[in-house]
């Protein structure tokens, strides 16, 4: 098993949190949303895995490459 780290692809803002830790998760499954020039851009886990922390909070803003959760594939 291996931690892996999801990053945001743009900067933007956390509008929701979709997913909690514990939660087992499927490739390209949503973990949060991200808010950027009105648009809506999901953030996804980028393979099947546990999510085991969550490193943002709704309302915080992030840029491109922020490490935003870890998975435990």
């Amino acid at each position: 098993m291996a931690i892996v780290d999801v990053k945001t692809d743009i900067t933007g803002n956390v509008w929701k949190i979709v997913a909690q830790p514990g939660d087992k998760l499927a490739e390209d499954e949503e973990i949060l949303i991200l808010e950027s020039m009105k648009m809506e851009i999901p953030v996804a886990s980028p393979e099947d895995g546990e999510l085991i922390e969550i490193l943002v909070a709704e309302g915080d803003i992030v840029t491109e490459g922020t490490v935003v959760a870890r998975i435990k594939a």
